[in-house]
């Protein structure tokens, strides 16, 4: 498989997406805000609409409508009427069917609406690869900077405030880093599937991980797994690659767990 040069760049497509997403996806399963990943990627078909509109980048669309959810969600409560979660609900299902909406009344000639909802890693080129390597390097120097205080915050935010650090702030950092990561790895699992190589591999980790920093180190080598095995899958059955690189994930998840099991029952 590796001799073929789509395979190669797929490949490195989808690990430096794992690597991104390992540690951005632990906080999202220690801020127990999987809901709010849905919401961002639901959220993100709007941002498709929306470049179709005005004929700019998709990613950048993406990127734009997914900050805007980041901050609305993030804003103070005594700036917002509604609490968080019925926010997130909005959101999700809202724009959700309004991108739906507005790409089935815009859409190009060969503009491929399902490789964008679901992924084709595949069809990824050497400049793909070499953006989604740099943003995922951009994205982990963000994250390392903000670790301490963001991991102080989900501990919790009384002791955080108490230390004289700003979880909310930190807590924003990292919603707008989950947007950025969306943006940038959209075309490798689709914007539906994303979330799920965000959170799976972080909650498969946990099973094992004694440790904030184990877990994400587990959580970005599962993801990578998870990433050549959906491949291999993909490559040898003739499958979609992004629903196979979630279903390895999602089988990952399951030997994990039970493994675990067997070894708090010896």
């Amino acid at each position: 498989m590796m001799p073929d040069p789509f395979i190669l760049r797929a490949l490195l497509a989808g690990l430096a997406a794992a690597l991104m997403a390992g540690p951005l996806g632990s906080f999202i399963v220690w801020r127990r805000m999987s809901y709010f990943g849905d919401a961002l990627a639901h959220s993100a078909l709007l941002g498709v609409a929306l470049a179709l509109v005005l004929d700019i980048s998709v990613t950048a669309g993406v990127l734009a409508v997914a900050v805007v959810v980041a901050v609305a969600v993030n804003l103070p409560g005594h700036l917002r009427r509604l609490p968080p979660d019925a926010l997130l609900g909005i959101f999700a299902h809202g724009a959700l069917a309004a991108g739906l909406l507005l790409t089935s009344l815009l859409i190009r000639p060969g503009f491929d609406l399902m490789a964008l909802l679901f992924g084709d890693i595949l069809a990824v080129t050497g400049s793909d690869v070499l953006l989604l390597g740099i943003g995922a390097l951009v994205v982990l120097g963000a994250l390392a900077a903000v670790w301490r205080p963001l991991l102080a915050a989900a501990v919790s935010e009384e002791i955080a405030i108490a230390e004289g650090m700003n979880p909310r702030r930190t807590e924003l950092a990292h919603t707008l880093l989950l947007a950025a990561a969306l943006a940038l790895a959209m075309k490798i699992t689709g914007i539906l599937l994303f979330t799920s190589l965000l959170i799976i591999p972080a909650a498969t980790a946990r099973a094992f991980a004694r440790s904030p920093e184990t877990m994400a180190a587990l959580a970005i080598v599962i993801g990578m797994a998870a990433v050549a095995v959906g491949l291999w899958i993909s490559w040898t059955f003739d499958a979609p690659s992004g629903p196979a690189i979630v279903s390895a994930a999602f089988g990952l998840f399951a030997v994990f767990h039970m493994a675990a099991s067997m070894l708090r029952f010896r």
